[in-house]
């Protein structure tokens, strides 16, 4: 889906850019994902598991761009990317076609300046006018702030997985499993 660009306020009353995800974009994601591995614990990936051929970065833009149900949101600020939220469907079939999966991630620097609250405002929104219903993630059991953000937004706790991350020094972490109705 192609969205904005908009311009919304962080909370020290930065001007933030979003807009969806173009072709363009794909060498500034590779780096943010190789960036963003390493600066926290609370993604997916492992900083060596980061690398991402460009080609492959550049398909997935140009998917979600065409999917009328998936939203890369991109934020910047001063022409700098910060940070990225994304929604993706759980799935074809009609049983699970009203539910969506939310992603977000910023730059350590970013963080606690309000900029992850008005991209989730803004993907929650877009997942509505999509025809989404339901709207779920998993946020690792130890990343307290961004519980704080998901439940500030209506989201509510249904679930622990446990062990749901295994680090590569051979520690778990639990995923909380958190949905909210749209």
């Amino acid at each position: 889906m192609r969205f904005g660009p908009i311009i919304v306020k962080d909370r020290q009353n930065r001007d933030i850019l979003l807009r969806s995800a173009e072709v363009e974009d794909a060498a500034i994601l590779v780096e943010y994902l190789k960036k963003t591995a390493t600066e926290t614990s609370f993604l997916l990936r492992e900083p060596d598991e980061a690398e991402v051929p460009l080609e492959k970065e550049e398909s997935f833009i140009r998917w979600n761009l065409e999917s009328p149900k998936d939203l890369l949101l991109l934020a910047f600020h001063d022409g700098q990317h910060v940070g990225n939220c994304s929604v993706s469907g759980k799935g074809a079939l009609r049983r699970v076609s009203h539910r969506c999966e939310l992603g977000i991630a910023l730059y350590q620097r970013y963080c606690g300046c309000g900029i992850g609250s008005v991209m989730l405002e803004t993907v929650l929104e877009a997942a509505r006018s999509m025809g989404y219903e339901q709207a779920e993630l998993e946020v690792v059991s130890d990343n307290r702030n961004a519980v704080l953000l998901y439940e500030k937004h209506g989201f509510v706790k249904c679930g622990l997985v446990p062990n749901s991350m295994r680090y590569s020094d051979g520690t778990y972490a639990d995923a909380i499993l958190m949905v909210k109705r749209l």
